[in-house]
């Protein structure tokens, strides 16, 4: 009986525990939704950005968008304080600023912007799959 009570604790906290898995690098990550045929979610945030701090604390936390994202995207954070590498016509002065970038490395939309919360992030996801699947049907 304790090792199913043992068991069910490491397992519990495992699902509790999941996050998204992020791709440090925007090329990498581009190359890797463009051979899985899904779209990057691209995330320019910032250290020092209290709103930046609330979304990754928040809705990059939620359950829900842990799932989805993972299942459905491959997504890349990268921090301007980091100087990092990715094309700076994405950069657009504020942070954070979320992307949704098709195969071909162009945005699907403007940018959201800010802390968005977990139910409009959501609806945000559903969107932008219904229309990555529209453009793969084209093909």
């Amino acid at each position: 009986m304790k090792k199913v009570i043992v068991l069910l604790l490491m397992l519990g906290s495992i699902v509790i525990s999941a996050e998204i898995k992020w791709q440090k690098e925007y090329a990498v990550a581009l190359k890797s939704a463009q051979q899985q045929k899904k779209p990057l979610l691209f995330i320019i945030s910032n250290h020092n950005c209290r709103y930046c701090v609330q979304l990754e604390k928040t809705t990059l936390k939620d359950q829900k968008v842990v799932q989805k994202v993972n299942n459905s995207f491959v997504s890349s954070l990268v921090y301007v304080d980091e100087n990092p590498l990715f094309p700076r016509d994405l950069y657009v002065g504020g942070t954070p600023a979320i992307w949704f970038i098709a195969g071909n490395g162009e945005p699907m939309f403007e940018p959201l912007m800010g802390a968005i919360d977990p139910v409009t992030f959501m609806k945000a996801l559903e969107i932008v799959g219904t229309e990555h699947k529209k453009t793969l049907a084209k093909k």
